[in-house]
């Protein structure tokens, strides 16, 4: 049987990093929090943590500390069918993959209308987050995938449109006769990681055939906002992140009728759906209302 007082301490330690944060969180000495750890990992007869500036689990520690948020999670849903059980001293942590796109322009706002619990966010690419809920280690994403993952429920959320955008003195350098094969090979363009495909997705599209532009890797959406504005280089930039740039001419797209709208869903495990419902009503609220509508 495990034991969740040590467990506690483990999760402390790897959520805050630090021995002595966890001691604070736990309104205990740092000494406790250590003598809590080492007799964890001689019964378990593994390394859970790896001491350091912040301190991180391996991977035996992070699989338990999933199992302890499972378990809070339960427990939460339990309570709100069992009032008789005593609060939580601590409001549960939802893990959640989200690309960084969405985060950027809807769903904060999301999160913001759900209260009652605290948020531990994994950025990943819309086409990547949903291996985070195959591996069970988020209760919900936010993912370009349709069909349901197993264990989840998928609910459609809209299509963020993405428009190629650059500032009008690089379109006058780069493109003066307009987007072509031979200038979009030479034209710089802005990629956000090496998972990053929505480039390399419009130029398929608005140009009918392979182009390998010269890249520069800037992974934050702001700075993919900025590097356009600076004259940096082109790229896909959500259309509702750039509007006001748009309209006040700082910002110009390359195709005006050429968007590229991604489809995305918001999928979650069904075993904690009933804790989740609030958080599911405002994330579909919330996108619907900012999210084009998707190709039927």
């Amino acid at each position: 049987m495990l034991d969740y007082a040590l467990l506690s301490a483990l999760a402390a330690v790897v959520r805050t990093g630090s021995f002595d944060r966890a001691a604070q969180q736990l309104n205990v000495t740092p000494s406790a929090v250590s003598q809590r750890i080492k007799l964890l990992e001689e019964r378990i007869g593994a390394v859970l943590v790896v001491r350091g500036q912040p301190c991180l689990a391996t991977e035996i520690g992070q699989r338990l500390c999933r199992h302890v948020e499972q378990v809070a999670m339960l427990e939460s849903s339990l309570r709100e069918n069992l009032p008789g059980l005593e609060p939580e001293g601590q409001p549960v942590t939802l893990r959640i993959a989200v690309n960084a796109d969405s985060l950027a322009t809807w769903f904060i706002p999301a999160m913001a209308k759900t209260e009652g619990f605290l948020f531990d966010l994994v950025l990943d690419d819309q086409d990547c987050s949903a291996d985070w809920l195959r591996r069970g280690e988020v209760v919900a994403a936010v993912t370009s995938h349709g069909r349901p993952i197993q264990g989840c429920d998928c609910h459609p959320l809209g299509a963020l449109r993405y428009v190629a955008t650059a500032s009008p003195g690089f379109v006058e350098r780069w493109f003066p006769a307009g987007v072509s094969a031979g200038a979009a090979a030479r034209a710089p363009c802005l990629v956000f990681n090496q998972k990053d495909r929505l480039q390399s997705l419009w130029l398929d599209q608005a140009l009918d055939g392979a182009v390998q532009p010269p890249l520069h890797w800037l992974p934050s959406s702001q700075a993919f906002v900025d590097g356009a504005l600076a004259g940096l280089g082109w790229g896909m930039n959500p259309e509702i992140l750039v509007q006001a740039h748009l309209r006040a001419g700082r910002l110009v797209t390359l195709k005006p009728s050429q968007p590229l709208d991604v489809p995305l869903y918001w999928q979650q495990s069904r075993i904690v759906g009933p804790l989740l419902a609030d958080l599911t009503r405002a994330v579909l609220t919330t996108a619907r209302a900012v999210l084009a509508p998707m190709a039927p």
